[in-house]
């Protein structure tokens, strides 16, 4: 999975139409309309404002739509074109302003097509992990084992605590997590404590 962290713009003519695309960084459904609000306002007389979303790369969720343009012309590519690229928490929108000559089905899919695959292609991808968490808690006597583990798994450490002892918050990729609860239940005995605290996802810059 990949997904962007700022907003990159294209734009692609054909037939006297415009096509300007936004490909945004978006993890929820209010960033996502946040954007969608801010292009509106910006391209007020544009025709069309169409767009597709994937975000929450642990479950995805995945929406298109035509805005207004004949069914599966514009929503659909757009979508596509993320699909083929495995972009994740990401909104890109298509903003046309029509330029009096009629595109056809076949045309508009091509025109929003290119512009997202020329959009994507200006862009700066990064790779998106998803994790689980777990806080894990124990004696400074067991540093060495748990760095033994860092080492053993991709961990990354998101929160730390060093007092009387100490508790870590860890992501580790979703591929290794079975491995990775079975190291660590072969050893519980020794700390204090393991739970799992959720998922969430992170970014390598």
């Amino acid at each position: 999975m990949v997904t962007v962290t700022s907003v990159f713009t294209s734009e692609y003519r054909v037939k006297s139409s415009k096509f300007l695309g936004f490909l945004c960084p978006s993890r929820d459904d209010t960033e996502i309309e946040t954007h969608l609000e801010k292009i509106k306002k910006e391209h007020p007389t544009a025709t069309h404002h169409c767009y597709a979303y994937q975000f929450n790369p642990n479950s995805p969720v995945e929406f298109s739509t035509d805005a207004g343009e004949p069914g599966g012309t514009a929503g659909l590519p757009i979508l596509n074109a993320l699909k083929s690229q495995n972009l994740i928490n990401v909104i890109l929108i298509v903003v046309r302003y029509y330029g009096g000559t009629k595109l056809g089905k076949a045309g508009l899919i091509d025109a929003y097509q290119t512009t997202a695959q020329q959009t994507i292609r200006s862009a700066t991808l990064k790779k998106l992990v998803p994790i689980k968490v777990y806080t894990l808690k124990y004696a400074y006597s067991l540093q060495s084992l748990v760095d033994k583990w860092r080492n053993s798994f991709e961990l990354m450490e998101l929160d730390s605590s060093y007092l009387e002892t100490v508790e870590l918050t860890l992501g580790c990729p979703k591929n290794q997590f079975h491995l990775f609860e079975k190291t660590v239940s072969a050893q519980m005995h020794q700390l204090i404590g393991f739970e799992e605290a959720g998922e969430s996802f992170h970014i390598e810059e």
